[in-house]
C-alpha cells in the first residue's frame, strides 16, 4: 500500500470511529508506529485530522472546518475521477451552476472548450479559472467571502439566484447521509446551496466517500432533491442502493 492510500485510509478509519490509536494502526497495516506518526503528521497538514496523545481525531470531531487549500490536497484521484464522470452530465448549451468546493473545482477546470455554456459560480477562484475560456459566459455572485471555503455568501448572493433559471447545479457538500440528508458548517452556505437547487431543473452532487460518514451544522437538501450523486467507488455499494432508494441515481466513479 502507498503512502497516499494508507493515509486515505487512516483518515477514513478516524471519520467512521471518531479516533484512531498509532499502534493499533501500525499492527494493522503491519509497518512501524513512526510510519504511521509520519501519515498523520502529513494528515494534520492537510488539515484534516488534529493530533492528539498516542493517535489522531477528525477536524470535524473539534467542530473545525477544513479550509478549501487542506480539501484540495486529499482525496485527489478520487475527485478527478468524479470530476469527470460528471462530464456526462452537462448540456449540449444553456445554463449551469457550480459550486464552490474542491471537487467542484475539478469539474470547472474539465469543462469541454466545445459548448457553448453560461456557468454561474459564487467562488474567485473558480471565476477566474473559468473566465478566461472564450467558450463560456461566467456570472460571479457577489457577496461576502468566506475565507475558510472563498465562497461568496449572504443577501448579494442570494438576491440573483431567486430570479434565475439554470438547466443543472453542480453541487458540494461537507456531509450527506440518508437521516439527514446533505448538510455543511455554515448556515450562510446552507443557504446559498439551497437558493442554488431551488433555480436549477436538474441537480448533480459530486462527493467522495469519506463525505458519507459525516453530518453538520446547517441541512440545505434532502436526497429526494438531488437527481444523481456522482462519488468514487470506495463508497459501499450498500449505502449507495440505500441512497438511490431515496431518490438520486448513484453513479460510482
Amino acid at each position: 500500500m502507498y503512502a497516499e492510500e494508507r493515509q486515505q485510509e487512516i483518515l477514513r478509519r478516524a471519520r467512521a470511529a471518531g479516533r484512531v490509536d498509532v499502534v493499533t494502526l501500525a499492527e494493522e497495516f503491519a509497518v512501524t508506529t513512526e510510519t504511521v506518526r509520519r501519515d498523520l503528521t502529513a494528515l494534520e497538514k492537510a488539515g484534516v485530522l488534529r493530533r492528539v496523545h498516542g493517535g489522531a481525531i477528525p477536524v470535524e470531531r473539534l467542530g473545525f472546518e477544513p479550509a478549501l487549500a487542506a480539501r484540495d490536497e486529499v482525496m485527489t484521484s478520487e475527485k478527478e475521477r468524479i470530476a469527470k464522470a460528471a462530464l456526462g452530465e452537462l448540456p449540449q448549451d444553456g445554463a449551469i451552476i457550480i459550486d464552490a468546493g474542491s471537487t467542484t473545482r475539478r469539474l470547472a477546470q474539465e469543462l469541454p472548450a466545445d459548448r457553448e455554456l453560461t456557468v454561474i459560480v459564487n467562488s474567485p477562484p473558480l471565476a477566474t479559472i473559468l473566465a478566461a475560456r472564450a467558450n463560456l459566459n461566467v456570472i460571479m455572485l457577489g457577496g461576502r467571502v468566506r475565507g475558510r471555503t472563498l465562497a461568496t455568501v449572504d443577501d448579494w448572493a442570494l438576491r440573483p439566484l431567486a430570479d434565475i433559471h439554470v438547466d443543472v447545479a453542480f453541487m458540494g457538500t461537507n456531509g450527506i447521509s440518508v437521516a439527514k440528508g446533505l448538510t455543511t458548517p455554515d448556515p450562510a452556505e446552507a443557504a446559498i446551496k439551497r437558493a442554488m437547487i431551488a433555480s436549477a431543473q436538474r441537480s448533480v452532487l459530486l462527493a467522495d466517500h469519506t463525505k458519507f460518514s459525516d453530518t453538520y451544522l446547517a441541512r440545505f437538501a434532502a436526497l429526494s432533491e438531488i437527481d444523481v450523486v456522482i462519488t468514487d467507488t470506495v463508497l459501499d455499494p450498500q449505502v449507495a442502493a440505500d441512497l438511490a432508494l431515496h431518490g438520486p441515481e448513484v453513479v460510482r466513479a
